[in-house]
């Protein structure tokens, strides 16, 4: 039984049933306390936690018990700092708790050993990972044929977005319909981070420069446009490899926020030739 939901959106067995066993799997030492003798149980007590969390172990109790009153967001937070919460369980936390989950303090920038070893065994297809602002955050060997080797670049420096509203209103670029189309919709998930992390110093930094220097950026931002991401199909004439057709496709990453950002060739075109001949020439 999932138990009943009070007005406020307070789903009090859940939550009960949620504390109890996030304590239950954390260790003394995780949280700074001595191990102690004469545990009879796993975990953390329930005087521990409420210690941890600044609050009565009657208050605490009472939640656990499922017959607590409606916790303040204060109090949220406070649990989730005490029992060590990961992102997407404070969020559900919250949730529980008939209340909407605080804000990120900024994307997610750190890359997962998977996503990682990901993007090194994808050998014959370029791909890069940014975060939520577009920020590459990790490459591939065949991606740096196209983004340059960002190693030797200022991490400040390493955005997609800001590269792209750097170019010239003459560039080639702004004349093909599938870039410009491509470039609107990064611009509109641009948009979307931007609510979704208002404190990240970074975001506000990248768009009040372009509103500042780019007219062209100033232009779509003003257009409040919000649209789903579309695999768009990209002809490159690129300087060392000649004409090269290929899908670029952008991949969420959910638990993360961040995108892995493909170009991927048709299978049996000339690109793929291309990109699998350049593989055999640059491996380790």
């Amino acid at each position: 039984m999932l138990g009943c939901v009070t007005s406020t959106g307070l789903r009090r067995d859940e939550l009960a049933a949620f504390l109890r066993t996030r304590r239950a799997r954390l260790r003394p030492a995780e949280v700074g306390l001595p191990e102690g003798l004469r545990r009879r149980t796993p975990g953390l007590r329930r005087q521990e936690v409420a210690q941890l969390a600044g609050m009565s172990v009657d208050y605490y109790i009472r939640l656990e018990q499922g017959r607590g009153p409606h916790p303040s967001r204060q109090v949220l937070a406070a649990l989730a700092r005490a029992l060590l919460l990961s992102r997407d369980e404070r969020a559900y936390l919250f949730r529980v708790a008939g209340e909407s989950p605080p804000p990120s303090a900024g994307p997610s920038r750190e890359v997962s050993p998977g996503l990682r070893h990901l993007i090194d065994a994808m050998t014959e297809t370029p791909a890069y990972l940014v975060d939520a602002s577009y920020q590459v955050l990790a490459w591939n060997r065949l991606a740096r044929h196209f983004i340059g080797d960002l190693s030797a670049v200022p991490p400040a420096e390493r955005n997609t977005i800001r590269w792209t509203f750097r170019q010239p209103d003459d560039d080639a670029h702004w004349s093909d319909q599938d870039v410009v189309s491509f470039v609107r919709t990064s611009v509109a998930d641009l948009r979307a981070a931007y609510g979704r992390y208002p404190n990240d110093p970074s975001i506000r930094q990248l768009v009040t420069e372009l509103l500042g220097t780019s007219p062209r950026f100033a232009q779509l931002w003003a257009e409040h446009d919000v649209a789903e991401r579309r695999p768009v199909v990209k002809r490159v004439a690129h300087p060392e490899l000649g004409p090269l057709e290929f899908e670029c496709r952008v991949l969420h990453v959910p638990e993360t926020d961040q995108r892995l950002i493909t170009y991927v060739p048709e299978p049996g075109s000339p690109t793929q030739a291309t990109f699998r001949a350049l593989a055999e020439r640059i491996a380790p």
